[in-house]
């Protein structure tokens, strides 16, 4: 019986047949090659036309938007944004660790998720529950929020935060390699406009933009760009009570001086990647810069980081299986010596991705954009408005 475009075990009348097939839940399909393409060619230019994409993947438009429609509606795939560099350079990040009573972490976790400061939340197979990824506008409102609030949940028992310092990469950039290289070059090469030199005055005005601070009308951009990236600006507009040109050039603008970056995602487990590991290392202050920017080229690597404590480097990575961890983990000793991993810490369920609640297999169900300039809540417990948990 299908329901939701997946494939569902029917129930019988066989008496104990019947209730071990109900006990086991529904598995989705995984994704097709053609869907896979389609998630790459929007890594690549989440806001690409229909025809541009159509033109790369060698299909008529109207199939690569129903493809793209389907997706979306099963939550296998959506496009969102992330910090920039230029934004990731203003606000302060850190992954938090954090232990729960016994028996709470799935209640804790589901109370996270309607954090907006809690970016990504990761249920893991360690030493500790969860590892979160938290953002917010400067170092005081983190303390605020993981020193005076977080420990006041229901159920956890300690907070643990380790500050980025500096981030060589973060997940947006991360793609799947499922195109050509002749269909990649479509969607990556510049625009003739965006090829042109820049005077050294436009250099200038754009550096002085991309360090001012987001006025309310680009924080509601970013909220509604959260439920969807491809959202036309005719919609965008009209959501925000402004003029098209008004919409079309915050947006550009936000883009240009690396404030936002749209990004598409998808449900790992059902595209191929099912295993997520992050690996906390000891690198040489003086071989940091170096080996960073040599795991940012490593095609696993979804996120790196120089991080304060006892462990000055953060790499997490997606994998198609378990086996691939020692495979990568002995690749990163051979390749740099002076690295010496801590700990390698395997995700057993990854519960929210940059603002989208997820099911066990990785599909968006619910989305709380990321408020990184609110100031921090234990919502919604103290009266704060209710975050949007449904799909638009």
């Amino acid at each position: 019986m299908a329901h939701d475009g997946f494939e569902t075990q029917d129930s019988g009348s066989d008496g104990g047949q019947t209730q071990d097939a109900a006990a086991v839940p529904a598995v989705p399909a995984m994704l097709s090659e053609d869907e896979l393409a389609l998630v790459n060619a929007l890594q690549l230019s989440p806001r690409a036309s229909w025809t541009e994409l159509g033109r790369a993947l060698g299909v008529d438009p109207v199939t690569v938007a129903r493809r793209f429609h389907r997706l979306t509606a099963q939550g296998a795939a959506w496009v969102g944004f992330s910090p920039g560099p230029r934004l990731l350079e203003q606000i302060c990040v850190a992954y938090v660790v954090i232990d729960c009573a016994p028996g709470t972490t799935a209640r804790v976790a589901g109370a996270l998720g309607a954090h907006p400061h809690m970016v990504t939340i990761e249920r893991t197979a360690s030493g500790h529950d969860i590892l979160a990824t938290v953002a917010t506008r400067d170092l005081p409102a983190l303390s605020r929020y993981t020193l005076d609030l977080l420990p006041r949940l229901p159920g956890i028992t300690a907070v643990r935060s380790r500050i980025v310092t500096h981030m060589f990469t973060e997940g947006g950039r991360w793609r799947i390699a499922a195109l050509a290289p002749a269909q990649r070059a479509r969607l990556t090469a510049p625009p003739p406009s965006a090829r042109a030199t820049t005077t050294a005055r436009a250099t200038a005005r754009a550096t002085a933009a991309a360090h001012r601070q987001l006025a309310s009308v680009d924080r509601a951009l970013a909220v509604r760009l959260a439920h969807d990236g491809r959202a036309p600006y005719q919609t965008l507009a009209r959501d925000l009570g402004v003029s098209l040109s008004t919409a079309k050039r915050r947006v550009e603008a936000l883009i240009r001086h690396g404030l936002l970056r749209f990004r598409c995602d998808f449900a790992r487990p059902l595209g191929g990647w099912p295993v997520a590991v992050t690996f906390w290392a000891r690198v040489p202050p003086a071989d940091l810069p170096e080996i960073g920017q040599a795991l940012i080229r490593l095609p696993e690597t979804r996120n790196c980081a120089a991080i304060s404590g006892p462990q000055n480097l953060i790499l997490q990575a997606t994998l198609h299986s378990v086996s691939d961890i020692l495979r990568l983990e002995t690749h990163l000793a051979t390749t740099h010596p002076t690295l010496d991993i801590a700990d390698r810490v395997v995700t057993l369920r990854q519960d929210k991705l940059l603002g989208r609640l997820l099911d066990e297999h990785g599909r968006s169900v619910g989305v709380v954009p990321a408020d990184l300039w609110a100031e921090p809540a234990l919502w919604p417990r103290d009266g704060t408005p209710a975050p949007v948990t449904g799909l638009p």
